[in-house]
């Protein structure tokens, strides 16, 4: 099988496309030959050695994929040949064939296309445990939501309309802007290309608390750090909360004198961790993603695929801050 490899630490520019024998599945695993592998801000940061998670080299990037099961070994049940099914890996999934515990594969209707399929769970499980779980969000909160065309900005989106929320999306162009409106978002603001000096920083403020109106944000969603952290931190509500996503912007340094003034909490959203504390709850949610995406209250936005021998360039797509929606590398 052919599988894209981190040999050394590096950008997408030193991985290589390598012949490896094919695994063999153990004890309750399932063999599975990938047909999408959907590709996450992770993906950029563990090939360079700058994620929570560090694997033995050589490794395949690739968290997220979809494909059909081709063989189980022992203990596995509920699980045939051929058999169509979505799984969270960590990594290994930028290769034809991988390993799959039979307890974290998730079945994929047949209506639903393995690229769609390989873009679900990350962005709209860490989406929905962010909302209702540590967010609390209720119906008729306000809703900021930064980076709200990447994948989990447009979940956020998605999501938030769902559960009954004024969306307002956040995002770094037009382009972008039209396709957080196009999944629902209320209204959009375009922001300019930090870091800011501190008049940039003030003025960005008055642009988030414009766009929020005079009460402040309930809730806002945030994968982008950075100085714009801060600027959303001012325009929220009283005992407003803010969810810490991710940061391809940088790594925030708060004043806490404005989670004083304004009685609000900062909340880390880890769904990975999540997920392995609590499978149950996990699952849950996963089945109520099923629901809303049958009800067409959601629905993965695959912008872009590339061939497996051109993974790279997806993942250089991903840290350019260039992907509107999910970035899918197909095996076919």
């Amino acid at each position: 099988m052919k599988a894209l490899l981190s040999r050394a630490a590096g950008g997408p520019e030193t991985l290589e496309l390598a012949e490896l024998p094919d695994p063999a599945p153990g004890s309750g695993q399932l063999l599975v030959r990938v047909r999408a592998c959907a590709i996450n801000y992770p993906d950029v940061l563990i090939i360079e050695d700058k994620y929570q998670f560090k694997p033995e080299r050589p490794f395949a990037p690739g968290g997220e994929i979809a494909g059909v099961v081709e063989g189980a070994g022992e203990g596995v049940s509920g699980w045939t040949e051929g058999d169509r099914l979505i799984a969270m890996l960590g990594h290994g999934g930028l290769a034809e064939k991988v390993l799959v515990p039979a307890a974290m594969a998730v079945p994929l209707p047949a209506e639903r296309s393995f690229e769609d399929g390989s873009a679900l769970v990350l962005t709209y499980a860490t989406t929905i445990h962010a909302l209702l779980d540590r967010g609390k969000l209720q119906e008729g909160e306000t809703l900021l939501v930064l980076g709200a065309a990447g994948g989990v900005g447009l979940a956020a989106v998605e999501l938030g309309k769902a559960y009954g929320a004024r969306v307002v999306a956040a995002v770094s162009s037009e382009e972008k802007a039209e396709a957080a409106k196009a999944s629902g978002a209320d209204s959009a603001i375009v922001y300019p290309s930090g870091p800011f000096d501190k008049d940039g920083a003030r003025a960005l403020a008055a642009m988030f608390k414009d766009a929020v109106g005079p009460n402040g944000a309930d809730l806002v969603y945030d994968p982008v750090g950075g100085d714009y952290t801060e600027a959303a931190l001012r325009a929220i509500a009283w005992e407003g909360r803010l969810l810490v996503i991710g940061f391809p912007a940088g790594i925030p340094r708060l004043p806490l004198n404005l989670t004083l003034l304004k009685s609000c909490d900062v909340r880390g959203v880890f769904w990975g961790a999540f997920a392995a504390r609590d499978p149950e709850a996990n699952a849950g949610h996963v089945r109520t993603l099923f629901r809303l995406w049958d009800e067409g209250r959601i629905a993965p936005k695959v912008s872009r695929t590339w061939p497996l021998a051109r993974g790279g360039e997806a993942i250089a797509h991903m840290a350019a801050r260039r992907a509107v929606g999910k970035l899918v590398v197909t095996m076919d």
